[in-house]
């Protein structure tokens, strides 16, 4: 993993069957999105965004890790083989990044989320107000749209 921003802490999480297990360096506090997208609105999968250098998946989660594409397939949605959950996937507003669920984080470190709409039904169009691509970026100031 990268080095962690001054108010960075480690997460942990992963799926249901704990076969999927990861570490991701972010803020206590994040912001996450919920999509309605034909994917996200199925799943109910409210998820914040790091930079990818800030994922570190665990090496013998490999082996139970699945991949989903639909549509322009720059999207990567991953899961368990073994239960179904989507504990992390690679977004199309980030696909230098990865979007953590935050139901599959661990207890204990999240401390506060913010949760705002993502409008991926009308991609294109909120994709360009949403300054959601600097989450992954680590920048701070424009993830937080200023």
């Amino acid at each position: 993993m990268s080095a962690a921003a001054p108010d960075d802490v480690v997460h942990a999480g992963g799926c249901h069957c704990r076969r999927v297990r990861w570490r991701v360096e972010a803020p206590a506090s994040v912001v996450a999105w919920v999509c309605n997208c034909s994917d996200c609105s199925m799943r109910g999968n409210p998820h914040f965004v790091v930079p990818a250098a800030r994922f570190k998946l665990q090496p013998s989660a490999e082996e139970f890790i699945t991949t989903y594409t639909f549509g322009t397939h720059t999207a990567r949605h991953t899961f368990c083989k073994a239960c179904g959950i989507t504990s992390f996937y690679t977004p199309r507003s980030n696909p230098d990044g990865v979007a953590v669920t935050v139901a599959c984080v661990d207890p204990g470190t999240l401390r506060h989320v913010e949760y705002r709409e993502a409008d991926g039904r009308n991609w294109e169009e909120w994709f360009e107000r949403s300054r959601i691509a600097g989450f992954s970026k680590g920048d701070k100031a424009e993830a937080a749209g200023k």
